[in-house]
Order: C-alpha cells, then sequence, then structure tokens
C-alpha cells in the first residue's frame, strides 16, 4: 500500500520543481537575454513482482514480466537557446547576437560567456557588463592590424588618439575646359609629420590642344623650400587622360617637421574621373595625411569591429569583440547574472570573430531579449498544477485505504 503513497510524494517533489522552472521563467520574461529552461520527468526504478519467462518446449508461450514503478524523477532540466527578439535602443554600446556564440567577459580570475550585451564604458575606459566583468577581444593598440588568433584581453579604449600622418600621396579628379583658359590653378591642403596643414598650388599651362605642363608651387610661411612636381599630363582627342610624367616632389618646413616627400607615381590622376572636356574646368585634389586627434565616439559593425571616430574626422579600426562558441551550450552553468561558465560536458570554448566558423554576427544599438514564451508558460503552469493535484490525490487516497485497513481491528 505504501507504494502507492510514496510514488505521490514523489509525483508531488516533481511538479513542484516544474512549477519552480516555470516561476523562474516568468520571472525573467524581461531580462536582457534570459534564456528560458524547460523540464522533463522520468520514471524511478520499477519493483520487480514476477520475472519473465521464455516461451517452454511443452508449448506454453513466453511470459512477461510484472512490474510495480515506484514514482517519478526530474529526467533533465534543459535550457533553450534560441535567440530572443532583439529591441531596438540609442545606445552604440547596446549589442546583441544574431546566431551562435557567447560575449567573452572576465571576473578578473576566469572568463565566463554571456548573451547580454548592455555593456559600458567605466571610468578606466574599459568595456563593462553592468555587474562590473570586463569585456573580452583584441585591442589594436601600435599594431598595423588587429590579429584575432592571439590571447584575449580586456577591450580597452582609455587615452585612445590618433598620430598624425603625413601626406605621401596626391589624388586628382575633375575636369580641364578644352575650350577655357591655358593656364589654370588647384589648392590643396598636406599634412607635415606634426600634423600640422599647408597649402600648395598645382597649375596647369596648355602646350598643345591635348597636352598640359604641370608645376607645383607654394607661398605658405612655413614651407622652407619646395622642389619636383614639374612634368606633363596628355589626354586624347576624345579627352580622355592618357598619362602623366610628373617627378617627385620634396617639401621642407620650418617648425621642426620632417620632409614630406611624394613619389611621381603616387601623384595620381583617375583616368576615369578626371578629363578634359568643353565646360567648366573644376579641379578637386585628395592628399592622404591627417592631424592628430582623439577619441570622440564609435561604432561597431557586424563583426565586432569597434571603429573609432576621432576628433580629426578620420575614423578607425581600434578593437574587436570575441565571440565564444562552445560544442555541447546545453552542457554550459548558470553562474547568476546573464553569465554561464564552460563545464565538463559543455566543451571548451571556442573563440574568434564574429561571422566566422559558425559565429553570429553582431548588432549595436539592439539588445535580445528574453526568449520566454508566456502563453506556453502559462499552459505549462496549468499542466504542472493539475499534476500535482492529481499527485496528492494519489497520497490522500492511499491515507484512506490505509485507514480502512485499521479500521478492520474494530
Amino acid at each position: 500500500m505504501l507504494r502507492s503513497m510514496y510514488a505521490g510524494v514523489s509525483g508531488l517533489r516533481v511538479h513542484q520543481q516544474k512549477l519552480d522552472v516555470i516561476g523562474n521563467n516568468i520571472a525573467n520574461v524581461n531580462t536582457v537575454a534570459y534564456k528560458s529552461s524547460s523540464v522533463t520527468f522520468q520514471e524511478v526504478l520499477s519493483q520487480t513482482i514476477s520475472t519473465s519467462q521464455s516461451p517452454s518446449e511443452e508449448g506454453t508461450g513466453g511470459i512477461n514480466p510484472y512490474q510495480v514503478g515506484l514514482g517519478t524523477s526530474i529526467g533533465s532540466i534543459s535550457t533553450n537557446y534560441t535567440n530572443g527578439n532583439k529591441q531596438s535602443t540609442d545606445n552604440p554600446n547596446d549589442l546583441s547576437i544574431d546566431g551562435e556564440g557567447f560575449f567573452v567577459v572576465s571576473d578578473g580570475t576566469s572568463n565566463l560567456f554571456t548573451r547580454a550585451g548592455n555593456f559600458s564604458i567605466d571610468s578606466a575606459g574599459n568595456l563593462v557588463t553592468v555587474s562590473g566583468e570586463k569585456v573580452q577581444g583584441w585591442n589594436k593598440g601600435t599594431a598595423s592590424s588587429i590579429d584575432t588568433t592571439q590571447p584575449l584581453e580586456t577591450i580597452d579604449l582609455s587615452s585612445l588618439n590618433m598620430a598624425a600622418s603625413e601626406t605621401t600621396s596626391l589624388g586628382f579628379e575633375g575636369n580641364i575646359d578644352s575650350e577655357g583658359a591655358d593656364h589654370i590653378e588647384s589648392n590643396m591642403t598636406i599634412y607635415d609629420s606634426l600634423g600640422e596643414s599647408h597649402t600648395i598650388t598645382i597649375s596647369f599651362d596648355r602646350t598643345s590642344p591635348d597636352n598640359y605642363d604641370c608645376a607645383f608651387s607654394s607661398v605658405d610661411a612655413e614651407i622652407d623650400s619646395m622642389s619636383g612636381g614639374d612634368g606633363e599630363i596628355v589626354f586624347n582627342e576624345e579627352g580622355v587622360f592618357v598619362s602623366q610624367n610628373l617627378d617627385d616632389i620634396s617639401i621642407t618646413f620650418n617648425n621642426g617637421a620632417s620632409a614630406v616627400d611624394i613619389t611621381g607615381a603616387n601623384i595620381v590622376f583617375n583616368p576615369e574621373k578626371f578629363t578634359q572636356y568643353g565646360g567648366v574646368s573644376s579641379l578637386f585634389c585628395s592628399p592622404d595625411g591627417y592631424p592628430a586627434g582623439n577619441l570622440i565616439g564609435m561604432g561597431i559593425d557586424s563583426e565586432g569591429s569597434i571603429i573609432g571616430n576621432f576628433s580629426n574626422g578620420r575614423d578607425n579600426h581600434v578593437a574587436t569583440i570575441a565571440l565564444a562558441t562552445v560544442t555541447n551550450p546545453q552542457g554550459m552553468e548558470k553562474m547568476g547574472g546573464n553569465l554561464y561558465a564552460t563545464s565538463w560536458n559543455s566543451g571548451d570554448a571556442l573563440l574568434g570573430a564574429a561571422g566566422a566558423d559558425g559565429r553570429g554576427s553582431i548588432s549595436s544599438n539592439s539588445l535580445e531579449m528574453s526568449n520566454v514564451d508566456l502563453s506556453r508558460e502559462f499552459t505549462e503552469m496549468i499542466v504542472a498544477q493539475r499534476g500535482f493535484q492529481a499527485n496528492s490525490k494519489i497520497i490522500t487516497t492511499s491515507d484512506e485505504v490505509l485507514q480502512e485497513l485499521v479500521n478492520l481491528k474494530r
């Protein structure tokens, strides 16, 4: 008689645990990037009343075993890692992952993982979670590019600045009026090694219907001397640019900057956008080089690249946020605070940039919301409630039967 009572007790216990999981899901319906959990049950070991028997040689058939189950237990509590809906925000530090992967963060002793991308920049310039864990990735520093195969480091946006870059090339576009004046000039701004700007002038003097002599000059007070740049440009009869043979340019300064040297090969006339047609002359020069600048803003692209916006009007790739995948996400352990840790059964974290090797892409100005389905949770709550009631009925019925057995003595 007691087997049914203990089976009912086990039923009460597992349905209570199911309600605990459902209640936690509903409580986290608005938690950033929360992943809902679900419960499955399994029967416990059955007590064998009679073993099975095989068919006999005398012609009798086989007999199945007689077994009475001893109740139920939790089979699994699994996490649903499907993506939640994205919610747009106005914060460029808010990130969401489209697809598989986790952000990697450090608590100072070990790496943890999260889908919640509501990050901020602390007073030390580190990109951090709401509870202070530091977001991991790769900083560019003084390197020419970012190598995502190197060990992870904390994303550090403190004291970022862009060093000045001197002018090393000149690019030209526009049109020279085939019917216009024989002498045309255009000014352009170049930068020295200190990032200071200077104005130089290029002049074109027609020597034939399709040929022009070129020369560079300057009246800038900080330019000590300027040599080179002389040569010729040639168009064909249709007004299409054909060639140039300008000399190297060397410019020295009196402000302490090193000399600027521009080779003739780096004086480039765009063959598709530099013409000699009838109409107004309009010349455009795009020298490289720029002054020094400080970080004033940033953006993050789909590959997790942090693009810094600098006060000199330039953008620069300053860091890359890492993503991690694991072979078995169901094996990860929840650590609280939207954080996960790898376990023996999750497999090691595979690190890399977003969008590569099965990792999802990153969206900025958005957050992943909870993937809790309220309609499903309320349905499961009703099922769990009825299961709890039914198991409690088993206990009361078993108690009534025991009471009848006691009453036989009367």
